[in-house]
């Protein structure tokens, strides 16, 4: 089931903290809050705007470092400082044509919830919370921010015969 499933993703909407990043936050003494990423992460995701994968970002969190970061991999579909998650999934959805059935969406908590009941292929990773993990169709052996998103999106790209080694990626 998972196979057909991954056959059918359209495009790929993904959390940041506890998905993209360990989720946890660097406070230095002028407040600045920090994150880290996976360098695989981002290799996958730039291939996927390259293959035409459209990526959606949604989090509840507010961080110009995170949208520049993610900006900076092509991914034009950043949303943050999002509080009601469904309902923005909503318009995207139909500013892109797309489905519920036709998303890949990875969460880790609570606020990811909602949209993941309603995802075709609801993913997480392997340190999500017990809720999420009760309703994924995929739970990732990789923690959040530690290579979650590249198997995921890997296998997703695979089985659809999009994975072709592709050299002008670059790894950022």
């Amino acid at each position: 089931m998972i196979f057909d499933n991954l056959k059918r993703v359209k495009a790929f909407v993904l959390d940041v903290d506890g998905v993209l990043t360990d989720g946890r936050v660097l406070v230095n003494e002028s407040g600045h809050q920090m994150r880290t990423f996976n360098i695989k992460d981002g290799y996958v995701m730039q291939l996927a705007v390259k293959r035409d994968y459209p990526i959606i970002i949604i989090t509840g969190g507010n961080s110009t470092g995170v949208v520049k970061r993610l900006a900076g991999l092509g991914i034009q579909e950043i949303h943050s400082g999002i509080a009601n998650k469904i309902e923005k999934l909503k318009d995207i959805l139909i500013s892109y044509e797309l489905t519920f059935d036709d998303i890949l969406y990875m969460g880790d908590d609570i606020p990811d919830l909602e949209c993941m009941q309603l995802a075709g292929l609801a993913t997480c990773p392997a340190d999500a919370v017990e809720e999420i993990k009760a309703i994924c169709h995929y739970i990732s052996p990789k923690s959040g921010g530690h290579g979650a998103v590249r198997d995921v999106m890997e296998k997703v790209m695979k089985i659809q015969g999009k994975w072709q080694v592709d050299t002008t990626v670059k790894s950022n």
